[in-house]
């Protein structure tokens, strides 16, 4: 088998994509000079919405446990308890838009899901290389999405945040200025690519799939709401030809394999 060539030039993103740019001013509020008494009284507030809210959270995650335990017997969790064998290492942005259910009826024991802001390999490659060495998956899915903030963020100007977010959005490798949905599309591009990479023993072997996907809640790509498109299959681009290979079953086709 042929070694694979110099990494693939994956700079644009799918060609069914040209989102227009939108520019937001931001408009920083002016503070009012209140009296003391007013300062306590919004603060007090304040706090007591916030804790209805964390309230109104715990509540829910309890609730919704408890249907869960109700829906599942025993034999359910028998079948996982002593190990996992998920099918496909999943990496996902953190954005609380972006979970499972919207891709799978019941992902667990099936995904192993790695997040992080910009779904990229860079900041979870511990994660990422168990999912593929240790748990064995072979299929590596990454998944970007419509109205990415990292991406947006790393697009622009960031030097005002948090070192350590700073760091993780350093390694977002997308130009200045890119169009947020154009500049998610690339990001997945270039994940699928070190992926390759990284992972060309798996690659070279068979035993390992990389998929590029784009969860669309927004409608960016005109192709549905909440549409989970498959942009990218082994580093193939092409819509028609993406298509082609996953009617044929040819997960594990490479273009610089003969």
């Amino acid at each position: 088998m042929a070694p694979p060539p110099a990494a693939k030039n994956l700079s644009e993103p799918s060609p069914e994509v040209h989102a227009p740019v939108k520019k937001r001013r931001v408009v920083k509020p002016k503070r009012k000079a209140v009296a003391a008494e007013h300062g306590d009284a919004h603060a007090g507030a304040h706090l007591a919405s916030e804790a209805q809210q964390v309230r109104g959270v715990v509540e829910t995650i309890v609730e919704a446990n408890a249907r869960y335990m109700k829906a599942h017997d025993k034999a359910y969790f028998e079948r996982f308890a002593e190990h996992q064998s998920p099918r496909a290492t999943v990496v996902t942005c953190s954005d609380s838009r972006v979970q499972t259910n919207a891709f799978h009826g019941d992902a667990v024991n099936d995904l192993f899901m790695v997040r992080d802001i910009g779904n990229q390999l860079a900041t979870a490659e511990g994660s990422v290389e168990y999912g593929v060495r240790h748990l064995h998956t072979p299929l590596l899915i990454i998944i970007g999405h419509a109205a990415c903030g990292a991406i947006k963020a790393a697009s622009g100007d960031y030097g005002g945040l948090e070192p350590a977010i700073r760091k993780e959005l350093s390694t977002i490798d997308i130009p200045k200025g890119i169009d947020p949905t154009n500049g998610a599309l690339l990001n997945v591009n270039n994940q699928v690519e070190t992926a390759i990479m990284t992972y060309a023993g798996e690659v070279e072997a068979g035993k390992l799939a990389v998929l590029g996907a784009f969860y669309d809640f927004r409608n960016d790509l005109k192709q549905g709401y909440g549409k989970l498109v498959i942009t990218n299959l082994n580093g193939e681009t092409d819509p028609a030809k993406i298509r082609e290979m996953s009617r044929a079953g040819q997960f594990f086709k490479y273009s610089f394999m003969k």
